[in-house]
């Protein structure tokens, strides 16, 4: 029997719920699990002499370790050569202490109980990389090769009572590289892989055995595999099963809940045999409620079939009644609509280098993911252990699994084929009772083969009807083969051949506009559609987080950075940087989110992702760290406000608006909880003084599931003297549900000339004026200057795994300091700043001789000292530089019309004494008439 029904089994024996017989009739005899946790002995095999030498029959002289674990946790291996350094073997990922790569011979002694005689005796290893091979009493039991599904043995014929010695040959050498994309941008081979079943990114290409290890004994014809598959269409639950000895016939069964109250019980007496497997359809008990994210019901469902031994135990497993569907493209789950704010989960777990294999691990980091306002996951290129399908039944979480498979060469090798369709049966058959399994792709971002895909998906389908399948998630194989193939059932993408469906293609080019969604782009796909890998915004770095690593992982590659700063003077200035970085990305995943959520076929979203992925160069992406921390950028209250089941929203034209215009919004409402009648809306707009300026009520408001738009209108006509930052908030009375929004309001009529301040364009004019002692503001056209090209969005993904882009991370400001009086704005980049970031050159300053009043955060692999605004004395002369257009057009820019009034005004006061001093010569060092001479890449990658 397979060891994964083993716990269910011990905990309806505690509540007296087994039967044999009948259920009517308890067992006597519980299954007997015999676990093999504990000390081991280990020897690595790097030279492959372990069969040749035959240490499965001789034994070997190892060291201790302790199971479940790995060599990294025993500290075996190579250790690691590598100095925290800024180059690409460190930055590539974080950095494992010891290393090995290869076969390692794990042995142990075990006394098998007299009263196991007769029984069928099963070993399960829940979780290896990748090859494992068993011996017992050095005779070869056989191999097995997987990834994300366990690796069950039978050892009936091998073992008797008394003392037996068991060996596993562990090898986690690539044996199928055909399932991975790899990339030449990291030198040291093992650090090329890139899929998350098999990678040194994410997790790491650990060797040693994890979760159960354990020999079970059970009685021969005790059933096996037992698959539960609810029908709401026909109201009905059918059971399956395997036997050493099928029959049809009767089958007792009982059904509880996880707190052991018994819902049903009975015995189907219309079991068939069909292919080797005995099913029963049985009338669904009318104490078994649905389960979703909101109503988590899970049940426990044990089965005894009358042609097994008279003292068989039952064999039980969970399953939850519900079904998921697509229907006119949308995304349905017991016939409702829903919609799946996702987060990747890229096996990512900073301590151990493996996911946790307890459901207490996995609860904690799904408590985390709710309290965001998430409600799946999906598990990009591997599958998670069987903890983690638990407690996702048990919070209401929804997942979607993956083929350990990254490949531009699909179908390309019939052994790796062969292997991804075995395992995708292990997946269907170790985890698909789990409710939260919802769907399955074929692996990540998939070029080759079609056919492939095709036939890999029409087999599943024809398996286990409890999923949803696509081919892949997203392709970038062109040209028509990237939209959705004929057997996917759910669509994953960045783009239709319409048009962008993610916000990293719209950003930096499209002025600021809240009043767009993707319908245009989107609206035609016949099935579910959710956009891929939404986000990808560098977060700079959190030197508080070093500390934290206190397991088989270092971050070489954090220290390298902490140590760069520390030599250029900036580690001061180290926690704005990840501040003010991580604010603008959450703007921008607000913004994202929004436009998802108000998009009517649109079925859900996936983030790459709210926490960060240290691997592939470092790709800092997350508001929150590795550890699922907070970065203290965003609360997962705020957060909420725009990711929740329940979001109110509103479409307005635009961020930056004159005095004289008319503020107008629409109010809607994207609900995906449950339908709500006769609801209050309470909308408000307040000045950055805090003073409401507008506000009102909307009542009898009927909320649908789905997309309730033009609920009301918002409107305000703009008057104002100074600028102002307006916050609109939408709330539905009563409720915790509520969301605001920012635009800013600027006077048409401000100074942005000054006989007291000489403004110019020309270096030899500012010079001319400088050496007259004369205040200059020179704002040269920023297109000579040398610098780095002026982006509001920052560093996609990573400078290092992606380094010929414009690097920046935002700016960086004091919305005190008395240059920016006239101009509200936060620490960080927002909005009404989207003008000026695009129409600026960020430049390299030497703040020996500047001082920057507007900063922009270099990328964290050259950390420059960049700025757009600085101030400095010139001879007798006061000057500010500013690399920002704050010339040109500024009747239709109002934003930088305000802030050169704001700087202006600054250079007339008292409060404009610079400190530091700067040569013309070093001034005119920033002009460049060759625009190729614009830094683009990082020099270490050239």
């Amino acid at each position: 029997m397979k060891a994964k029904y083993t716990a269910l089994f011990s905990a309806l024996v505690a509540l007296g719920l087994t039967a044999c017989s009948g259920p009517d009739t308890p067992s006597s005899n519980a299954q007997q699990t015999l676990s093999l946790a504990g000390d081991w002995q280990v020897k690595l095999d790097p030279q492959n002499k372990g069969a040749s030498e035959n240490w499965a029959q001789t034994g070997f002289d190892g060291q201790k370790i302790t199971l479940p674990g790995t060599l990294d946790d025993a500290k075996l291996g190579t250790k690691n050569p590598l100095k925290p350094e800024i180059n690409n073997d460190v930055m590539a990922h974080l950095a494992r202490e010891y290393e090995y790569i290869g076969a390692a011979w794990y042995q142990k002694d075990v006394t098998i109980p007299e009263d196991w005689q007769g029984d069928t005796v099963a070993l399960e290893l829940e979780r290896v990389i990748w090859q494992s091979e068993v011996f017992v009493d050095g005779k070869s039991v056989g191999t097995q090769n997987s990834l994300v599904a366990a690796h069950n043995y039978d050892l009936t014929s091998f073992l008797s009572p008394g003392k037996h010695r068991i060996t596993v040959r562990i090898d986690n050498g690539d044996k199928f590289p055909g399932i991975n994309i790899t990339s030449d941008k990291y030198p040291r081979e093992p650090s090329q892989e890139m899929a998350h079943a098999y990678t040194n990114h994410t997790q790491i290409k650990w060797n040693g055995m994890l979760g159960d290890i354990s020999l079970t004994a059970s009685s021969a014809n005790m059933a096996d595999d037992v698959q539960v598959y609810p029908s709401l269409a026909d109201n009905t639950i059918t059971v399956t099963f395997d036997q050493k000895t099928p029959a049809a016939g009767k089958v007792a069964y009982t059904i509880s809940k996880t707190d052991g109250t018994l819902v049903a019980e009975g015995e189907a007496s219309n079991a068939t045999v069909k292919d080797g497997k005995v099913s029963f359809t049985i009338a669904k008990p009318d104490g078994i409620a649905l389960w979703d994210e909101f109503n988590p019901n899970v049940y426990q469902l044990a089965v005894n079939p009358a042609n097994s031994d008279s003292d068989t135990p039952a064999t039980a497993t969970t399953f939850g009644f519900r079904e998921i569907s697509e229907a006119n493209g949308d995304l349905l789950l017991n016939g409702q609509r829903i919609f799946l704010r996702g987060n990747l989960d890229a096996a990512i777990f900073p301590l151990t280098g493996h996911p946790p294999m307890d459901k207490d691990g996995w609860l904690e980091i799904l408590k985390q993911a709710k309290a965001y306002g998430l409600n799946h996951f999906r598990f990009h290129s591997w599958a998670p252990p069987s903890a983690a399908f638990e407690a996702a039944d048990e919070v209401g979480f929804y997942y979607q699994v993956e083929l350990p498979h990254w490949s531009l060469h699909v179908g390309a090798d019939k052994a790796t084929t062969d292997f991804l369709r075995a395992e995708g049966q292990r997946i269907i058959e170790e985890y698909g009772n789990h409710p939260s399994f919802i769907m399955m792709a074929m692996g990540n971002e998939l070029e080759g083969d079609l056919d492939t895909l095709r036939s890999l998906v029409n087999h599943y389908k024809s398996q286990d009807s409890r999923h949803l399948y696509a081919s892949t998630a997203f392709s970038f194989q062109k040209p028509s083969e990237q939209w959705p193939l004929n057997v996917d059932e759910f669509y994953i993408t960045q783009w239709t051949e319409k048009g962008w469906v993610r916000g990293q293609g719209i950003f930096n080019t499209n002025s600021p506009s809240f009043d767009k969604d993707y319908t245009d782009n989107a609206e035609y796909i016949g099935i579910p559609l959710i956009s891929h890998e939404i986000g990808q915004y560098s977060v700079y770095p959190d030197m508080s987080e070093i500390p934290k690593y206190t397991g088989v992982l270092k971050p070489l590659n954090f220290i390298a950075i902490k140590e760069q700063l520390e030599q250029k003077g900036l580690i001061e200035l180290a926690d704005k940087f990840t501040y003010a970085s991580g604010k603008l990305a959450a703007i921008l995943y607000k913004e994202e989110i929004e436009r998802a959520l108000k998009t009517p076929s649109f079925d859900g979203f996936q983030l790459l992702q709210l926490q960060d992925f240290p691997g592939q160069g470092t790709a800092l992406v997350g508001l929150l760290n590795a550890f699922w921390g907070s970065k203290g950028v965003i609360s997962a209250e705020e957060f909420r406000q725009f990711n929740s089941e329940l979001v109110p929203l509103i479409r307005y034209s635009k961020a930056v608006y004159q005095s004289g215009e008319t503020f107008a919004a629409s109010i809607e409402v994207a609900n995906f909880f449950k339908d709500l009648k006769n609801q209050k809306l309470h909308w408000s707009i307040t000045d950055n003084s805090g003073t409401v300026v507008a506000q009102n009520d909307i009542s009898n408001v009927d909320l649908a599931i789905g997309n309730n738009v033009a609920l009301g209108d918002i409107s305000l006509a703009l008057d104002v003297k100074q600028a102002r930052q307006m916050t609109v908030r939408v709330e539905v009375g009563g409720t915790n549900y509520k969301n605001t929004w920012s635009f800013w309001v600027y006077p048409q009529e401000v100074t942005t000339e000054s006989d007291a301040v000489v403004s110019t364009t020309s270096f030899d004019a500012a010079e001319a004026a400088l050496k007259q002692g004369k205040t200059v503001f020179l704002n040269p056209d920023y297109h000579n200057l040398q610098g780095t090209d002026g982006r509001f969005v920052p560093v996609f993904w990573s400078p290092v795994h992606f380094p010929n882009q414009p690097s920046t991370m935002g700016l960086l400001m004091d919305p005190k300091h008395p240059a920016l009086a006239a101009f509200p704005t936060s620490s960080h980049t927002d909005w009404q700043w989207w003008d000026m970031t695009i129409q600026s050159k960020s430049i390299e300053v030497d703040e020996s001789q500047v001082t920057p009043i507007i900063r922009v955060i270099d990328n964290f692999v050259t950390n420059r000292h960049l700025a757009n605004v600085v101030e400095a004395k010139v001879g007798n002369g006061k000057l500010v530089f500013s690399s920002i257009d704050l010339t040109n057009d500024l009747d239709s820019r109002p934003a930088a019309r305000q802030l050169k009034h704001s700087l202006l005004a600054y250079m007339q006061s008292d409060a404009f004494a610079p400190e530091k001093t700067i040569t013309m010569d070093a001034l005119k060092a920033l002009q460049s008439s060759d625009e190729s001479k614009s830094f683009k890449t990082n020099d270490i990658y050239d």
